[in-house]
């Protein structure tokens, strides 16, 4: 038998001056254990690594990026973020990575189950290509997001989201019969339905609407591999089977056989319920980030040479160009105020309700809402390096990562299909050989299959962090990681340096000095002062006007103020 053929691995090296530099890189990379020859190319700054038959890439790449490192040089890398379908199941999450560390030029690979989506670290000139048909070749249809792709919006699935309400209200719709006899016994109703009508329920939600089981888990076990949906297609197939061969075997005879149609049924419609379940939990927890990138203008007004105003996208806004606020408009960009005072509502980013004034020298988020005066602001930072886009990704960072929990999740879920598929497959043989009773063991087994389906293992973790990020955001709290979120709850004290970060930063009057009740009903003072505060958009006088209109005064007009 022939030796399996090498693999080689491409890296670029930056710092690289001269050929001291060339032989020093090639001497630290031979000495890697499980590479056979190095040649390091100056020109074109890379090393192309030949390693030993047997020696993966996965295995090898940190071993040749640390001993580049010791010697005094590095390995340029950039991070691209695939959208992965059909993943069903922690077990998926680790074929894919699996798959990923696979591609030489890999330097790490993280996927999350709950956003379908895998963040890759790879070497600078590998091509995102090489990524998707790796995973092609196990089983999972990749790409880019859109957003990623055209260098801006927010990422989204290219395909519908499965199951879609329709499919599920016709799965429960075409199982409640079948269900309905069993909720009925308690109450003394005995309603047994002729098997050709569960069989006619049956069929469509076997093989319409569970389709994708069937698909997910024929890619699966091409990969040589097992999933959930692996799991399902094979406990509900055979109590479905089942079910056809016992309708089969006692038409004709007389007597009503039990039937298991509707535990086929049920379970793909709870199967689909919790997928929709799911996928609904995802879009609310991405309405935070929705809601952090619809704070950013569309246009922004930008100043002229010849002192006109300009509106541009503002994706054509640069450093150092002049934007113009008016008051109440959102600030399209971050800078300094070259001219002008007003007053930002910058709670956004510090929490603060209150608004904080602003005058010349004074820097500015974009986001924030400008108060009573016009600025013009000088541009410092636009686009992915402003400060609400870095909240985005930090937000987007946190759902996406995983928690130390989750990698354990991960580790388990990797081993547990095969486990689950021995497990049935002794349940069967050992029904078999202890009762002789092939329906028996077959039920038992099947039920093995259907009741230990890891969704529940793979989903939680990163559900449950999608969601705690989303809600946190919506409600002004940024998490940094998924492991500040796990470690969260060590928390014993918790210290605010700001009091509009606990109240809602906006002065309202609650009570006001006794004077003599006459014709008014006591609302004189509210009444002249309100009067006297009519023109003002200060926060207090705000507060005035705001108490008076609950009470039903109208002002009388000030003069002389």
């Amino acid at each position: 038998m022939a030796d399996a053929p090498p693999l080689q691995l491409t890296l670029p090296v930056d710092g690289m001056t001269c050929a001291s530099c060339v032989a020093r890189v090639e001497r630290v990379l031979q000495a890697v254990p499980g590479v056979r020859r190095v040649e390091v190319n100056l020109a074109s700054e890379s090393a192309r690594i030949e390693l030993q038959p047997g020696t993966g890439v996965a295995a090898a790449t940190p071993a040749l990026l640390a001993a580049i490192g010791r010697a005094g040089y590095e390995v340029p890398a950039r991070e691209v973020t695939l959208q992965v379908r059909e993943m069903s199941c922690a077990s998926c999450v680790s074929r894919v990575e699996k798959a990923l560390l696979g591609v030489p030029g890999v330097l790490s690979a993280g996927v999350n189950l709950a956003t379908e989506s895998a963040t890759v670290t790879l070497a600078s000139g590998v091509p995102v290509a090489l990524l998707v048909e790796a995973l092609a070749r196990t089983g999972y249809p990749a790409g880019e997001p859109p957003g990623q792709a055209a260098g801006g919006g927010a990422a989204a699935r290219a395909d519908a989201p499965w199951p879609r309400p329709w499919q599920l209200l016709l799965a429960a719709a075409l199982t409640l019969p079948l269900v309905l006899p069993m909720l009925l016994a308690p109450f003394g109703r005995d309603v047994a339905l002729p098997a050709l009508v569960q069989w006619l329920l049956a069929t469509p939600v076997q093989f319409f609407l569970g389709a994708r089981f069937y698909v997910s888990g024929w890619k699966a076990v091409r990969a040589r591999t097992g999933n959930m949906d692996l799991l399902v297609a094979l406990g509900t197939s055979a109590a479905y089977g089942l079910s056809v061969y016992l309708a089969w075997q006692h038409a004709g005879h007389g007597g009503a056989p039990h039937l298991y149609f509707e535990a086929s049924a049920v379970v793909i419609t709870l199967v689909m319920l919790g997928k929709w379940l799911e996928l609904r939990a995802r879009r609310q927890a991405s309405e935070a980030i929705r809601a952090l990138q619809a704070l950013r203008p569309e246009r922004a007004r930008v100043l002229q040479p010849d002192g006109s105003e300009l509106e541009l996208p503002i994706g054509e806004v640069r450093a150092g160009h002049v934007v113009i606020v008016r008051p109440g408009e959102r600030l399209p960009v971050d800078g300094v105020v070259e001219d002008g005072r007003s007053e930002a509502d910058e709670s956004l980013v510090t929490g603060e309700g209150l608004p904080v004034a602003k005058g010349p020298g004074d820097r500015v988020t974009g986001g924030a809402v400008n108060g009573t005066g016009t600025l013009r602001v000088r541009t410092t930072a636009v686009g992915a390096e402003s400060v609400l886009a870095r909240i985005v990704r930090l937000v987007e960072s946190a759902q996406a990562g995983k928690a130390p929990i989750q990698r354990l999740v991960d580790r388990v879920a990797a081993v547990f299909v095969p486990v689950v598929l021995g497990v049935a497959a002794v349940t069967l043989l050992g029904w078999l050989l202890a009762a002789g009773d092939a329906q028996h063991a077959i039920v038992n087994a099947v039920s093995v299959l259907v009741i230990a389906c890891p969704c529940a293992l793979g989903l939680a973790t990163p559900t449950a962090i999608m969601v705690g990020t989303g809600t946190a955001a919506r409600h002004g709290i940024l998490i940094k990681d998924a492991q500040a979120l796990e470690t969260a709850h060590r928390v014993g004290v918790v210290a605010f340096d700001k009091t509009g970060t606990l109240t809602e930063g906006r002065p309202a009057l609650v009570a006001q000095l006794a004077v003599q009740a006459g014709a008014d009903g006591g609302h004189g003072l509210l009444r002249d002062a309100a009067a006297l505060q009519a023109g003002s958009e200060h926060p207090l006088a705000r507060a005035v006007l705001q108490a008076a209109q609950a009470a039903g005064l109208q002002p009388p007009g000030a003069a002389g103020v």
